[in-house]
């Protein structure tokens, strides 16, 4: 068992897990932010892997991940930075990427390394479910590592409940047909009823709701239909304010919390 399925076992609801881009705002900001988010009172944390092209995200992680890769961050220097904590600790760490840049790094050995860094789990939104089963999950088993499934409103429940079988960590659940951050009114009845149909399903696995959670009353909202909710886009947007780091992310967590 991983911290991450151990984070589950031993907490069932109000889970608060909050998303930053690695190397940004400054490229050794990483630890500092992991370890301030653990203080604060976060339950899990979803390190981005910096990509050119993260098509799933809106404009401020995106402008996040070009100002990290700028920095100079990339998945060898995070694995290093990972490990250099790994014994300080103990909150559950997610890395979220694609699988362009881990193909290039080489597959198994960022796993290994993954194991080896402390990462409790992979979100990698861009590998087929077929896929995964065939070549990846072996060695996740392998090195102990926890995947995570995105859905949207438009996933079927058959499909779901195939991603819920191949699933050894959580399900994210997409709350919209957007891109993270984004200002787009969601039509919260027909949310409502994607929610309920998910929560009605009775998944093995635990459910997470992201995308659009941004405050307290976003983050509750989630809470009463999923195991917890996932914050980025404005979590990033605290950390480019004027101030002190570490304080800036202890102001976060309380304004949810």
């Amino acid at each position: 068992m991983n911290k991450l399925q151990q984070k589950f076992q031993d907490k069932k609801e109000n889970l608060l897990t909050v998303y930053f881009t690695a190397g940004y705002p400054e490229l050794n900001d990483t630890a500092t932010i992991i370890k301030e988010l653990e203080a604060s009172g976060a339950d899990i944390i979803e390190v981005g892997m910096p990509f050119s092209d993260p098509v799933a995200d809106g404009p401020t992680i995106q402008e996040s991940d070009l100002k990290a890769l700028q920095n100079g961050m990339s998945i060898k220097k995070l694995l290093e930075q990972l490990k250099a904590i790994k014994g300080e600790v103990n909150i559950p760490i997610l890395l979220m990427g694609y699988i362009n840049p881990i193909w290039k790094f080489g597959l198994e050995k960022f796993l290994k390394t993954c194991e080896e860094s402390g990462v409790s789990g992979l979100i990698l939104p861009d590998i087929p479910l077929n896929e995964f089963v065939k070549d990846f999950k072996p060695l996740y088993d392998k090195y102990n590592l926890s995947n995570v499934f995105l859905i949207t409103p438009q996933t079927t429940d058959e499909r779901i409940r195939a991603y819920d079988e191949a699933c050894n960590g959580f399900i994210y659940m997409v709350s919209s047909a957007s891109t993270t951050g984004s200002n787009k009114s969601v039509d919260e009845e027909k949310q409502m009823v994607y929610f309920n149909r998910v929560k009605s399903l009775g998944l093995k696995n635990p459910t997470q709701i992201g995308f659009n959670i941004k405050d307290k009353a976003s983050f509750d909202r989630a809470c009463s239909f999923a195991n917890g909710g996932i914050i980025g886009s404005a979590f990033i947007k605290k950390l480019i304010e004027e101030g002190d780091l570490k304080m800036k992310v202890r102001e976060f967590v309380k304004s949810i919390r």
